[in-house]
């Protein structure tokens, strides 16, 4: 079975990396292609128990390139015709979210193509793509290039960003579809309402052994802590998070707020954070590997995520730091957002306040440092909303179901 995804490793897409290993120790040959490599220099050391090799599509030769789809095209004139026949019909795909266009999506396919094909025993049965942009688009064209059954999954700007007709035929086309949420699953059953049946809902989940509550989380300073992790791009709303800070500041409250993540906005939210006098309370600390964060998370007193949904419509769908912080017996304060509603429960096992309400987040987080028995009713309750729903290994069992049965 081939993988493809977009770029790899991704420190902000574990959940991949995840589902790679678990498949393995479920006896499944997993190879992960990738489009291209990513830029990132902190990875996950579980990236070395990975049994197989990670294939890369690009950078390749203009000629190695010609020389492949003259190949396919003598070999399958059929199959290559239909495939770019439908690259150049879906070239509306372009004006959405994409980042190699529908007829670079054909080369990277007969690559691809040629991939699937080889290896005599590890000749693939399947492929699945993680995202439903450009890996679906590539394994799309494959099957149509080889026959070789898909199956995609989709998570969130993905779900919303890729113009809809074109995933709509990407659903009608794949053996299966999935979901990490019950607002993304409904989305695209809308979208293609006779195949209803193939959108499949499976929660990504973690490990409840790893992520597990802390025996003590009284800090040496007795100043509480609240803790974020998001990648630093405008959906997840950390602006908003700042100007909360502030608001408590001037409520006179003492805490700290610590921020894990990398991304484009990092200089404007220091200087925000500095504009805003926060320099002493709120600190951009980069990335961490998942062991790191679940140590940091052990320290904190409260987690907080505030995403909302862009103009061009970028959101999150269920944020897998909220379900680690969950995992942690963490309260956590998070924005009705996406498929946040389907983890948080307001006042249940954790508390929900408006997207892009700054004087709510500042509420919620008031009543969180202020009220220790809020703190660890709440932080109980969502280590069971984790333990009894949210369990990567049920999630990982019903996935592999999907699959051709056996090793391929």
């Amino acid at each position: 079975m081939v993988y493809v995804v977009r770029s790899w490793p991704r420190l902000s897409q574990t959940f991949v990396l995840d589902e790679n290993l678990g498949m393995q120790r479920l006896g499944r040959c997993v190879r992960i292609v990738a489009l291209d490599r990513s830029d990132e220099e902190l990875v996950q050391p579980e990236l070395a128990q990975l049994r197989e090799p990670v294939h890369f599509l690009l950078p390749e030769g203009a000629g190695s390139s010609v020389r492949a789809h003259v190949r396919i095209a003598v070999r399958s004139p059929r199959r290559y015709a239909r495939a770019a026949w439908c690259a150049v019909r879906d070239r509306g795909a372009d004006r959405g979210y994409h980042v190699a266009s529908s007829v670079r999506c054909l080369t990277l396919a007969v690559r691809l193509a040629q991939h699937v094909r080889a290896g005599g025993h590890k000749r693939a049965a399947h492929v699945h793509a993680h995202f439903a942009h450009d890996p679906a688009a590539v394994a799309h064209l494959t099957h149509l290039l080889t026959g070789v059954p898909w199956s995609f999954t989709a998570h969130a700007r993905d779900l919303f960003q890729v113009p809809a007709p074109i995933l709509a035929a990407r659903v009608r086309s794949a053996r299966f579809a999935v979901t990490c949420s019950s607002s993304g699953a409904e989305h695209l059953r809308a979208l293609a309402p006779d195949v209803h049946d193939r959108v499949q809902l499976v929660h990504h989940g973690v490990d409840v052994d790893t992520f597990r509550p802390s025996p003590a989380r009284a800090t040496s300073d007795g100043v509480p802590l609240i803790v974020s992790v998001a990648r630093l791009v405008p959906k997840k709303g950390l602006d908003d998070l700042l100007d909360a800070c502030r608001l408590l500041v001037d409520r006179g409250h003492r805490f700290r707020c610590v921020i894990y993540g990398s991304g484009p906005l990092h200089d404007v939210l220091s200087t925000r954070a500095a504009t805003h006098g926060l320099a002493d309370v709120v600190t951009l600390a980069g990335e961490r590997t998942r062991e790191q964060l679940r140590q940091l998370l052990a320290a904190a007193d409260v987690f907080a995520l505030t995403p909302y949904v862009t103009a061009d419509g970028d959101r999150d769908g269920i944020p897998n730091v909220i379900v680690e912080a969950m995992a942690c017996g963490l309260p956590v304060l998070a924005t009705s957002t996406g498929g946040v509603p389907e983890l948080v429960v307001d006042g249940i096992n954790g508390l929900l306040v408006p997207a892009r309400d700054v004087n709510a987040i500042a509420d919620g987080l008031e009543q969180l440092l202020v009220d220790g028995t809020l703190r660890a009713r709440l932080g109980a309750a969502a280590r069971r909303t984790v333990v009894d729903g949210f369990d990567a290994r049920s999630g990982l069992v019903a996935l592999a179901a999907m699959f051709p049965g056996g090793r391929s």
